[in-house]
């Protein structure tokens, strides 16, 4: 079966997109009405008791503190825009955060009002996730979001009540390297779908250990040479390259980032480019 077939802007054979995920500063701590502390970290310790992860919370504070810097010096350095998909609390107690992005003109992303789990919200509930997200964003950035990613998973109403909420896109999806319509969801009001790719996520070497950056660049590198060697024979395509602050910025990781940036530098047929930009393209005129 083939993905459907889809053209970049000026003859470009492949669009990269670059994600940003901004969730220190919004993570699951008894402090802010939590159950227990956040389950994610580096360390791999989560205790289901209602204490706080002090030493956790410092490591989600070394990404805005010295990994944020990193990474927008790198994009500077490239000129290469970003999607920030971030969790507007995160904003709002970082607003430094939210000063880069404006900054530079890059795109925000929704990644809810928290970074925590939004499927298991009822519809009233989710609505008003949605609604606080959206307004936080634009309040933080200047700019209203138009695409979203959840923590993991959605519900059944979550893209019906992002086409209420204005939202052009949605990434919860990994089904391929092409954005597609759907226009079922709200029949006469589609919404595109812009998949996410996890593989070339730097999540991996959180979940696993043994995954050094070095491999993770190897990797994100031989994914660009593919799509972009498909696109040279006709086949555009589709790669998103997904970061965190804590764990991309760090000193022994961040020299990853720097070699895979200098290796798409090398080409000219590559359209780096924002997720929203990524949408226009399916997207109804």
């Amino acid at each position: 079966m083939q993905q459907e077939r889809i053209d970049w802007p000026n003859g470009a054979v492949m669009a990269l997109s670059i994600v940003v995920n901004v969730e220190e500063g919004s993570e699951m701590t008894v402090a802010r009405g939590d159950r227990g502390m956040e389950p994610v970290d580096e360390l791999g310790i989560h205790i289901k008791s209602p204490i706080r992860n002090y030493g956790n919370e410092s490591n989600y504070l070394y990404g805005i503190k010295a990994g944020a810097p990193r990474i927008v010096a790198l994009l500077d350095q490239y000129g290469f825009p970003a999607s920030w998909t971030v969790a507007a609390l995160s904003l709002e107690n970082h607003p430094d955060i939210a000063a880069a992005i404006r900054a530079r003109g890059d795109e925000p992303v929704s990644h809810g009002w928290r970074w925590v789990h939004q499927f298991k919200m009822d519809e009233a509930a989710e609505r008003d996730f949605i609604a606080k997200a959206t307004a936080s964003i634009a309040n933080s950035t200047g700019t209203r979001p138009y695409g979203w990613l959840s923590r993991y998973f959605h519900t059944d109403n979550t893209r019906r009540l992002l086409i209420e909420a204005g939202y052009t896109y949605h990434m919860d999806d990994y089904s391929g390297d092409v954005p597609f319509l759907d226009s079922t969801t709200v029949p006469g009001r589609p919404i595109a779908i812009v998949p996410y790719q996890l593989d070339t996520n730097d999540m991996k070497m959180w979940t696993d250990p043994a995954y050094t950056p070095r491999a993770w660049l190897d990797y994100a590198r031989d994914s660009f040479d593919q799509i972009y060697a498909e696109g040279l024979a006709g086949n555009p395509r589709l790669m998103s390259l997904g970061l965190h602050l804590r764990i991309i910025g760090r000193p022994g990781r961040i020299g990853a980032l720097a070699a895979f940036l200098a290796h798409v530098a090398q080409h000219d047929r590559v359209w780096v480019t924002t997720r929203r930009e990524i949408a226009n393209v399916v997207l109804p005129a």
